[in-house]
């Protein structure tokens, strides 16, 4: 037998309401045309490759030329066998209904519909995504100095908000300096260089907010304090320094997670004529353009279930306009923002937890019973929409992280890795039992038993042959 054809099927078609088969074939222009099965092989059947694409070329072609695609049936038979095939397909024509001749219809039977979604799908998938940034013109090489590349922050999400502008969420970082090695959370944003191209400029997570010292000459007053503390936005525009002599109008924010001071450019700031489903008055425009808190009522929810208001104001480090509430301030009937609830599901939150929840950070729960009495956890997570506290479980968590919609409790991360995953710190590797919370190194008294069982398996030592 021809080894060639081993991986050829010829395809088959037939009219629906017709139990006449006919194989296809294309003319030297790619006209398709169906060729009468006298039993004998023809050069000019189409031959389709097992491991080809020739079948999602045919039906593009195919739809293009006929007027009505869906009144034809295909099947597919192997080369090799094409004669026993078509005579068992014909069998199976006269009572379909039969299991037998289902079975043997199914696994014969192509969908054109299958072939052209699958098509659909690789030419999306294919497309080049269109960044503000040229990720050719990026120097991935210095991003792995810091333990990074370019498939890591694809895979965490990371990748889009660097090129269009925009930081990371907080990612691991190594950072070597002789013979030493740095760990640390950072995130990474992209500085344009001198010759065009783009290199990582990243930002460390600073112990609090330098709001004593000038931004490139700009002074902050009590008030400007306060609402930086309190919202993260200092809610009014001022002129910034960066080079000396020139003047910037700027708007700046507090990145949350590094404590990290953030100027915008006002030239930059394009106010959107509605938001969140509200038209916006020009004097509400206007004041949103100047960095001021507004309030803006009969807001609609992401997926168009409740109404919502709250105010919203310009945040110069994630670059787009978002729902603000102040720690001190009431922002429904139910809950006070920034008052952390001290039970969650029935269950007795810890201090150490209150506190983070109180920050605004994504708290782990620990263990948690349902109605049947199964355990499970996931979450704590302030929904800045309705103002209350919802549960996200593990994967919702890890999405949400990944897109930079919570904040994570750094405090409760080295418990929750070893708790839950198995993953440990050089710290925590000879601890058996689960973390505390909060936990992240061990306690004396799991010190002592660490250090009483390698006593005892240390080797005794010989004490010889007495001669």
């Amino acid at each position: 037998m021809n080894e060639k054809l081993k991986d050829q099927d010829v395809l088959l078609v037939k009219e629906k309401g017709s139990n006449e088969l006919h194989a296809v074939n294309l003319d030297k222009n790619g006209k398709v045309k169906s060729t009468k099965l006298d039993g004998s092989e023809n050069p000019d059947f189409l031959k389709i490759d097992k491991n080809g694409n020739a079948l999602e070329n045919f039906f593009e072609n195919f739809k293009r030329q006929i007027k009505d695609p869906t009144r034809f049936d295909f099947y597919r038979a192997p080369l090799e066998k094409l004669g026993d095939v078509v005579k068992r397909l014909y069998e199976a024509f006269k009572s379909p209904g039969k299991p037998e001749n289902k079975d043997f219809l199914d696994v014969h039977r192509i969908e054109p519909e299958d072939f052209q979604k699958k098509q659909a799908k690789e030419q999306t998938e294919g497309q080049t995504k269109s960044y503000a940034i040229n990720p050719d013109l990026v120097d991935w090489q210095k991003f792995e100095k810091f333990g990074i590349t370019r498939e890591s922050l694809e895979k965490t999400g990371n990748l889009d908000k660097l090129l269009d502008y925009q930081k990371t969420n907080l990612i691991p970082v190594a950072m070597k300096f002789d013979s030493e090695t740095l760990y640390s959370d950072a995130r990474f944003s992209l500085r344009k260089q001198g010759d065009d191209t783009f290199a990582p400029s990243i930002h460390l997570i600073r112990h609090k907010p330098d709001l004593e010292r000038p931004y490139f000459g700009v002074e902050f007053t009590k008030e400007d304090k306060e609402n930086l503390l309190k919202t993260g936005n200092l809610g009014r525009v001022v002129e910034a320094e960066f080079k000396q002599g020139e003047k910037t109008p700027v708007l700046i924010s507090l990145d949350k997670q590094t404590n990290e001071l953030v100027a915008f450019r006002k030239e930059w700031l394009k106010v959107p004529e509605t938001y969140k489903g509200v038209p916006l008055s020009e004097e509400t425009r206007e004041k949103l353009g100047n960095g001021k808190k507004v309030n803006v009522e009969n807001m609609t929810t992401n997926d168009g279930s409740k109404q919502f208001s709250a105010n919203v104001q310009f945040n110069a480090d994630k670059r787009y306009f978002e729902l603000v509430f102040d720690n001190d301030r009431k922002q429904n009937q139910n809950l006070k923002q920034g008052e952390a609830p001290k039970t969650f599901r029935k269950k007795q939150l810890t201090e150490d937890q209150m506190s983070s929840v109180r920050e605004g950070k994504t708290v782990h729960t620990g263990e948690l019973t349902d109605r049947n009495g199964k355990k499970y956890s996931g979450y704590i997570t302030l929904n800045k929409e309705t103002g209350k506290y919802d549960f996200m479980f593990p994967k919702d968590y890890r999405d949400a992280l990944a897109a930079g919609k919570v904040i994570p409790d750094d405090r409760h991360k080295v418990q929750v890795a070893k708790n839950n995953n198995g993953n440990t710190t050089e710290a925590t590797k000879n601890i058996k039992e689960p973390l505390n919370s909060g936990q992240t190194q061990p306690t004396e008294k799991q010190t002592e038993k660490q250090a009483a069982k390698q006593e005892q398996e240390k080797p005794k030592k010989s004490k010889g042959v007495k001669m």
